[in-house]
């Protein structure tokens, strides 16, 4: 866990988590301090004591989590009972309104949002808290996957085979189109794209902070997904289509031969078939001065063309 304190009203921050995203947030806005991560505390915490979690996070403004599952939820409760003013859950992907009442994916994230929930309307300490959507880190389509950057672990994406397109060995695998026939979209941004926008909404205050802030770096079909792939590194890439209907009954089988993790891959097309990382509205890309990459322009950024 980082704690940092910014400029020029002192608000403390705790960042929780040691993987890479937690360093990228860690670094902004002030790369130029020293230290492994730039202007931080490091406290080693144990995520399973909620009363020494308490104590680390005595006069801590925001937390922003970059952990799932139970360690989450024991830092949101530590985050009330220290009196925290506003919590950031590791929900860092499509938006709220388009993730299933019953999500195949989930982590522990609807276990978390409902325990935010609760608090947020406590009368005794109301812990407010903001979701931060981005669509998909755009890294998971850079050399080795999110692997490189410490990033994906705990939602098996970490490799550069894991989701729809594998630069590396120039090929792809995708759902075209929807259950009703329409073109899938996908909204990403780079890691420091979001790390960039996280600042700045700091900078604004987090009184005014909404219940969740969209952001994007850029929106395509998946199927442009690959053409701009193709085009911007000068390959030619296999790709593979897939009917809706097709993988439904491919993810069937799979979960009746016990095969998790082919059922999960196919589960990760079909929530991109639902519309599940496409931001549609954003709010803080208007409402900041940070200006994203593009998916091009990232790819011609840290792909050699050719590959």
């Amino acid at each position: 866990m980082k704690h940092r304190a910014t400029q020029p009203a002192m608000m403390r921050i705790a960042i929780a988590g040691a993987g890479g995203f937690a360093q990228i947030l860690a670094q902004q806005p002030h790369p130029e301090l020293d230290e492994f991560c730039p202007g931080a505390q490091v406290a080693v915490v144990d995520y399973d004591d909620v009363e020494n979690l308490r104590y680390t996070l005595q006069g801590v403004d925001l937390v922003i989590s970059t952990i799932a599952g139970n360690e989450q939820l024991n830092l949101i409760d530590a985050a009330r009972r220290a009196r925290v003013r506003v919590f950031v859950p590791s929900e860092f992907e499509g938006d709220l309104s388009h993730r299933p009442a019953t999500d195949p994916l989930d982590r522990g994230s609807q276990s978390a949002l409902q325990l935010l929930e609760s608090w947020s309307q406590s009368k005794s300490h109301r812990l407010r808290y903001t979701v931060f959507s981005c669509g998909v880190f755009m890294e998971r389509f850079g050399p080795g996957g999110l692997q490189t950057y410490g990033i994906g672990a705990g939602c098996g994406v970490q490799g550069p085979d894991d989701y729809l397109v594998n630069l590396q060995e120039a090929r792809a695998e995708i759902i075209p189109a929807n259950a009703n026939g329409r073109p899938v979209k996908i909204s990403m941004t780079s890691v420091y794209d979001v790390a960039q926008f996280i600042t700045a909404a700091i900078e604004q205050g987090l009184d005014s902070w909404p219940r969740e802030f969209r952001m994007r770096g850029d929106s395509v079909t998946v199927q442009e997904l690959v053409e701009i792939c193709s085009t911007a590194l000068g390959v030619s890439i296999s790709m593979v289509t897939r009917h809706y209907h097709e993988v439904e009954a491919q993810a069937e089988a799979c979960q009746q031969s016990g095969d998790w993790a082919q059922w999960y891959y196919f589960q990760r097309l079909l929530q991109t078939a639902n519309g599940r990382y496409h931001v549609r509205q954003t709010n803080l890309n208007e409402a900041t001065q940070v200006q994203p990459l593009t998916f091009r322009r990232w790819l011609e950024n840290v792909w050699t063309p050719g590959i």
